[in-house]
């Protein structure tokens, strides 16, 4: 064992030190060396001896000064290596508030006060976008963060530059308003949707409209191909767009990430993959602007660009999913509906389809995603679900007669 020494400090006084402690190696093979200080020989013993102990059994952890800032920078590469650009993104943005707050701190320094205090900061004024800037972020997007933050602390232990995760225990519940119910995400109302589709189903893309208004992703929507098959996970395949059948198959879809429109050959999960039956009003305007597509291309000639998605213009270019929500509120606004978000229409959806007597199970297969209480009982046949299109069908023939 290394022997403490006494050393003389500038003001006078002295501490006991012992130089060069072995506490393992370096990644590059070399020696970890620690120099260990105290006010006696014998504290600076003791501490020689838990080190070495713990060196010895793997248990040790040297003092990393590494920032918040680069234990979120290394878990950042680790999680989203091979991911889509999005997953990306959204890991990226969920870091936005702890790198503001917390960034230039030692990652070793950190509290769970600090962490709580994060938490609330981001319920009470975390938004930068997507509303009014100060205000509260959602519940989910809180979680995400805290969700993100966790991992990063982990791999700092999982790689031994810390010995405590601070995220740990923390809630991300959000605060309880004394007296006041949580507000829910707007949703329309069967009137409403009805006044939306009877102005939509005058639109040059009505078809498109009536998928999203029945719940189908925007991403979902602007992918959406009019010839190719796709293949399923498990081996099928299924036509995009069948007119025959009629049905359509949700596989590849078009989102944006950064501003950038990106084809992506899969949707959101492995739930999202799902052949769809269509009700006669939803068949018939895909027919119709099948028909129309083909008319346009004849009249731009060359210009044209072959209109190979649903969703395009009529020079046949696909229209941007960027471009779906701004007219989706443009069209909204025309019928004198209040606003909500385009994904909003999943919501809605939902509640009308759970008003018409659609079980749980089958509005989760319809909109592709997940249900707890019925997660193995999800339907992939195209025929189980034609009680779905009945159901909507039915709500919503009369808008477009």
């Amino acid at each position: 064992m290394i022997t403490p020494k006494k050393e003389p400090l500038k003001d006078g006084t002295f501490v006991w030190r012992a130089r060069g402690v072995s506490v393992g190696k370096w990644p590059n093979g070399k020696r970890r060396l620690r120099t260990i200080t105290g006010k006696t020989k014998k504290e600076v013993e003791r501490e020689i001896a838990r080190i070495t102990g713990q060196v010895a059994d793997g248990t040790y952890i040297g003092k990393w000064d590494g920032t918040v800032n680069d234990l979120l920078d290394s878990n950042l590469r680790a999680a989203t290596r091979g991911k889509e650009a999005n997953t990306v993104l959204s890991y990226s943005k969920a870091q936005r508030i702890p790198r503001e707050r917390l960034g230039g701190r030692k990652a070793r320094g950190v509290t769970r006060d600090d962490i709580e205090a994060l938490v609330d900061f981001a319920y009470e004024q975390g938004r930068v976008r997507g509303g009014k800037p100060g205000t509260g972020l959602g519940e989910r997007s809180v979680r995400l963060m805290l969700s993100r933050l966790n991992a990063a602390f982990e791999q700092g232990i999982d790689d031994r530059k810390l010995a405590f995760n601070p995220c740990r225990k923390v809630s991300a519940d959000p605060p309880k308003t004394a007296g006041k119910p949580r507000l829910k995400r707007a949703s329309w109302s069967e009137d409403q949707m009805r006044a939306f589709l009877a102005v939509a189903d005058a639109d040059r893309l009505a078809p498109v409209w009536r998928v999203l208004a029945y719940g189908m992703r925007r991403g979902e929507a602007a992918g959406l191909a009019w010839e190719g098959e796709i293949e399923f996970p498990d081996g099928s395949m299924h036509q995009a767009v069948d007119l025959d059948a009629p049905t359509l198959s949700v596989g590849p879809t078009r989102v944006m990430v950064a501003g950038q429109v990106l084809d992506k050959d899969s949707p959101k999960s492995d739930y999202g993959w799902r052949t769809l039956p269509l009700d006669e009003t939803l068949a018939r305007q895909l027919r119709a602007l099948r028909d129309l597509q083909q008319i346009e291309a004849m009249d731009a000639g060359p210009a044209h660009e072959g209109a190979r998605y649903v969703a395009s213009d009529e020079l046949g270019r696909p229209v941007s999913p960027e471009w779906l929500t701004d007219e989706f509120h443009r069209l909204a606004e025309r019928a004198g509906l209040t606003r909500i978000r385009l994904h909003d229409t999943r919501a809605t959806m939902n509640t009308l389809m759970e008003k018409a007597g659609v079980s749980d199970n089958f509005r989760a297969a319809w909109l592709g995603h997940t249900v707890a209480v019925n997660r193995g009982a999800y339907l992939r046949k195209p025929g189980d679900l034609t009680t779905v299109s009945d159901a909507i069908g039915a709500l919503f023939a009369a808008a477009a007669s």
